[in-house]
């Protein structure tokens, strides 16, 4: 278990260290990713060495990001000569990925864990965790604020999209004053929300709206509509030739049904394994408490995991699950 620390203990690890390996989540999302290509544009601005790995790279979405050429593939590479590994918006270890993991092997380096996630686990030699931060971009923000580094450009358009994604462009109920504070504060220094904002919400591949209608064509609610949910299974992702980040955001088509609490998109991956995101639409439905039933985990109001399949027994495990399993989650592993 690491030791936990606040913004301004980083100010004596960025004066002792040169050398930085950034890492985050697989399957990355606009935080991770934001978050990612921002700490390397800062820390490059200090005069430090910075390298930024991800297992599955940046979707498509989000390559109009300058910070986006500076994502590394970790696979076959040899391990980074980092002395700090910043892992970023990822609640545990292993969801950083084997090729990432692999590339910063070795003894003798300081770990620093900087995430948003109630159900992080604490790992690391040092962490930061902030439950209450609308994303682990806000948490960054604020660190380079307190410490007055360098914001240049492409950390600050990062940032504006790691926050802009977590709250599902400022509509979800993790949007504070603060979080609003923050993005004033990006635009006042030059972000343009009209274009990031186009690129991020406004300029989908057609092979997204076929998978949302096939998405759609599987939609199911409970009797009472307190849960609605869909699937995809590999078949259809292979017809559609569904890329990464094509389904990002699909899911709050669902959040918005009138009735509907909790929803779950279902994933059908290549090895057979099912990946479940859920959101609630009231802290009372705690979904991260059901994905950690699952050895997943993530926030109150969104949430994911990884079930053993096949497809249709993941789904039916879960939906049966999910109005219990807080009274005894083991039970459901």
């Amino acid at each position: 278990m690491g030791h936990a620390i606040v913004s301004s203990d980083l100010a004596g690890v960025f004066a002792a260290h040169e050398r930085y390996a950034i890492l985050s989540h697989t399957r990355p999302d606009g935080d991770a990713l934001g978050s990612q290509m921002a700490m390397k544009a800062v820390l490059e601005s200090m005069g430090k060495e910075a390298r930024a790995f991800n297992d599955d790279g940046v979707p498509e979405s989000l390559r109009f990001l300058e910070g986006a050429a500076g994502i590394e593939d970790p696979s076959g590479r040899e391990a980074a000569e980092a002395e700090v590994i910043l892992a970023l918006d990822t609640a545990n270890r292993s969801r950083l990925g084997e090729n990432s993991l692999a590339a910063v092997e070795g003894a003798g380096r300081l770990w620093v864990n900087i995430d948003h996630h109630i159900s992080n686990e604490g790992y690391g030699d040092l962490f930061l965790v902030d439950p209450g931060a609308a994303a682990t971009g806000e948490i960054l923000y604020h660190v380079i604020r307190e410490l007055d580094l360098p914001l240049p450009p492409a950390a600050r358009d990062a940032l504006y999209v790691a926050v802009s994604t977590d709250t599902g462009s400022f509509q979800y109920a993790n949007t504070t004053a603060g979080t609003h504070e923050m993005a004033a504060d990006l635009v006042r220094r030059g972000a343009d929300v009209g274009a990031i904002t186009t690129a991020l919400y406004h300029d989908y591949p057609f092979r997204r709206v076929e998978l949302l209608r096939a998405l759609l064509e599987t939609l199911q609610r409970s009797d009472d509509g307190w849960m609605a949910w869909w699937t995809l299974p590999m078949a259809t992702k292979e017809r559609l030739g569904v890329m990464p980040g094509d389904g990002e955001g699909l899911i709050d088509i669902m959040r918005a049904i009138r009735g509907v609490v909790v929803c779950a998109f279902f994933e059908e991956l290549e090895d057979g394994r099912v990946r479940v995101s859920m959101r609630s639409t009231s802290r009372e439905a705690d979904v991260c408490k059901v994905c950690a039933a699952f050895g997943g985990g993530g926030h109150p109001m969104a949430a994911g995991a990884r079930l053993d399949g096949p497809l249709d027994e993941a789904v039916r495990r879960l939906v049966g699950t999910v109005r219990v399993v807080s009274e005894s989650p083991a039970e459901h592993r």
